[in-house]
């Protein structure tokens, strides 16, 4: 990928580029491998939107942590906002935007949990004061002050001075089974490139569509 000096704009794939691709999750791995090279701050940061009981939207940051048999795969409480929601109406919403390669990826899909296995796995994997903190924090539910935390910080700490920190029976992960990914790259006077990949179900193959800015 090669930087226009006279626009500031990072060179897009062209039309017959897109059209090359027929799996988006080949697109979505090579967009990704250039965020890691060039995003200064997490590239695997991606916007998560749920809805509640009333249908209102809900959206926030979270960390993809793999791809798994063409799914995203992430990591939370199960009785945070997130989680109960995700819970209630299994199909969510993501979006990465790398702004220094001045990209975009859409994706919307249906949500299933992962298996304990693989939640021990990753959990095991995170730094002894994560896992700690996944014990202390009960995540999304009102907080009396700072000091509450700590305490319960020190709590689990004490509690889990030697050995392994197991993972609590309310932390685990979700899979996101895409039926939409949107490439978005920024062009020129907003005449962007956008091509949409579509399907029904996860064992269908994909179709494809270039949009309109």
């Amino acid at each position: 990928m090669t930087k226009d000096k006279n626009t500031d704009f990072y060179e897009v794939p062209q039309a017959e580029e897109f059209g090359e691709v027929e799996n988006p999750m080949d697109l979505f791995g090579a967009w990704m491998e250039e965020a890691e090279a060039h995003e200064p701050n997490d590239p695997n940061a991606m916007s998560l939107a749920t809805v509640d009981g009333s249908g209102l939207p809900n959206v926030r940051m979270v960390l993809l942590k793999g791809i798994q048999g063409g799914t995203f795969v992430f990591y939370t409480n199960l009785e945070s906002a997130k989680g109960r929601e995700l819970e209630a109406n299994p199909k969510a919403a993501l979006c990465f935007h790398w702004k220094s390669l001045r990209r975009q990826i859409r994706i919307r899909g249906v949500i299933t949990p992962v298996s304990d296995t693989d939640a021990d796995a990753y959990f095991a994997s995170r730094a002894r004061g994560s896992r700690i903190g996944a014990w202390a924090s009960l995540q999304s539910r009102p907080l009396e002050s700072r000091f509450a935390l700590e305490k319960a910080v020190a709590k689990f700490t004490a509690k889990h001075g030697v050995g392994e920190v197991p993972r609590p029976p309310c932390w685990s992960g979700f899979s996101l089974s895409p039926v939409e990914i949107e490439f978005w790259h920024d062009r020129p006077f907003r005449l962007h490139e956008r091509v949409v990949f579509r399907r029904d179900a996860s064992n269908e193959s994909w179709s494809k569509t270039r949009l309109y800015p």
